[in-house]
């Protein structure tokens, strides 16, 4: 099972969260990962932490002006990206030219989609892995496989009906082990998840009680 934590731009403390990320990550079967702000990605990756970007840019070395270049998130430490969180929605020319980035770059890609339909659409354009994430449920509390499980099981085959490799994680309102063990009966490979973490008072004990069920 694949736990990325999303920090958004919440007012934690990056490296205490990529220190638990990667110390927890050591105990557990689990994959672990974080993504940081861009700005402390660098100081992310130094501590060992599985580091991914929350975004990249359809662009190319050039004359770009205030973008996320692949090839500068993989050199500070990043091995993957979020594209088209529900927080920074692209047009589908724009995800399909940031999956392409990021590949040119060897970044791992998780696209992220409304519902069913759209996980479709996403996984026609060849990321490594999609992500289920009903905008309504973000930061509630309550996960999208409890509040309507269909929605996970629906985005599992839509993916499988377009590509079988490509991976499904779940979002929106996880927050417990038992939401990952739920995301994870449903179909999902993975969780993303951000305030559960992000703004714990100790992201440690956190990451350990959710992963701690699998």
């Amino acid at each position: 099972m694949f736990v990325l934590v999303n920090l958004k731009t919440y007012p934690c403390d990056p490296i205490e969260v990529a220190e638990a990320v990667r110390d927890v990550n050591e105990r557990t079967d689990a994959r672990l990962a974080v993504a940081p702000q861009a700005a402390h990605l660098e100081q992310v990756a130094e501590t060992g932490a599985e580091t991914w970007a929350q975004h990249v840019d359809a662009i190319d070395h050039g004359s770009n002006t205030g973008h996320a270049l692949a090839e500068t998130v993989a050199d500070a430490g990043a091995v993957g990206t979020l594209i088209n969180h529900s927080e920074r929605r692209l047009k589908l020319a724009d995800i399909d030219g940031a999956v392409r980035a990021a590949e040119r770059a060897d970044l791992e890609t998780v696209v992220c989609a409304n519902n069913p339909a759209q996980i479709g659409a996403a996984a026609a354009l060849g990321p490594d892995a999609v992500a289920v994430e009903p905008p309504e449920l973000i930061g509630t509390g309550t996960p999208v496989s409890q509040a309507d499980p269909d929605i996970v099981e629906d985005a599992v085959e839509a993916a499988a009906n377009v590509d079988s490799e490509v991976s499904v994680l779940c979002g929106a309102g996880i927050s417990t082990g038992d939401d990952v063990v739920a995301a994870g009966d449903l179909g999902a490979e993975g969780v993303l998840l951000a305030s559960g973490v992000a703004k714990a008072d100790d992201p440690s004990a956190a990451l350990a009680d959710l992963v701690e069920p699998l």
